[in-house]
């Protein structure tokens, strides 16, 4: 009997450990060259939307937030390598990414939308943009949507690792346009000086099937319990009205709601 509950002591004790463990800390992988959602100050500290959302959901599930850079298109094989637990990192969730990730609930929707020269004529659509030359981010979903619905018509989409990159590349004049997330295009462009005389052409784009159903966290296939344990801090930070304030922060009147 002595034998029997000093195996059930130590069958607890571990069994405790392990929750502590799994816990204790909570790592987001993310691509750190996406203001505002993420992003390195002056002094190399990481900035944005998502860190501050990341934060919030690390407190409300009594965890300590670690993060890990990587390339935007490297997030998912680094996700699955086990390099961290989460990716938060402004990604959409898509029917083609639930291929070979899980997400959690959506914490929020973001447009998408093309920036061209405000006197361009040029609109979000395979008519208007023939023979034009659009960046995108390489591994993102304006990615996949440019050449889903525009290079089949003979627009020429070209493909980034950097998002920067793109804009250089568009004031140069090698570029025509860039299709991304709105708030992206704002604060990383459109608000810097080289950003003058650019601007949102037309209106948001709109596939969800592609596009998605909003911006998650990212989890690996069958890892079920993180994936409950943001949920909940999801839902908590949502109900905290921590996520608006947040939204109204960086992304001024813009409705990012997800219900």
């Amino acid at each position: 009997m002595h034998k029997l509950k000093s195996l059930m002591l130590l069958s607890c004790a571990l069994a405790s450990f392990s929750s502590m463990a799994t816990s204790s800390t909570i790592k987001f992988g993310l691509e750190a060259l996406y203001p505002p959602f993420e992003s390195k100050s002056a002094t190399g500290e990481l900035q944005g939307f998502d860190i501050d959302v990341g934060n919030a959901v690390c407190a409300a599930a009594k965890a300590k937030c670690e993060w890990s850079e990587t390339s935007f298109d490297g997030l998912i094989p680094a996700l699955q390598a086990r390099k961290f637990d989460a990716i938060n990192s402004a990604m959409n969730a898509t029917d083609k990414r639930r291929q070979a990730i899980d997400f959690t609930t959506v914490i929020y929707r973001i447009p998408t939308k093309l920036i061209a020269k405000t006197d361009s004529g040029l609109l979000p659509d395979a008519a208007s943009l023939k023979g034009k030359h659009i960046g995108v981010l390489q591994g993102s979903i304006q990615e996949t949507y440019a050449q889903a619905h525009w290079a089949p018509q003979g627009v020429d989409i070209v493909s980034y690792q950097d998002q920067d990159q793109v804009y250089l590349d568009l004031t140069s004049g090698r570029l025509d346009g860039t299709l991304v997330m709105a708030p992206a295009g704002q604060k990383g462009f459109l608000d810097r000086p080289d950003g003058k005389g650019y601007g949102f052409v037309g209106d948001s784009v709109r596939d969800d099937k592609i596009l998605g159903s909003g911006i998650a966290f990212g989890v690996r296939k069958g890892d079920t319990a993180n994936k409950e344990r943001l949920d909940k801090a999801i839902a908590q930070i949502k109900q905290d009205g921590v996520v608006t304030r947040l939204a109204k922060k960086y992304f001024g009147d813009l409705d990012v709601t997800a219900k």
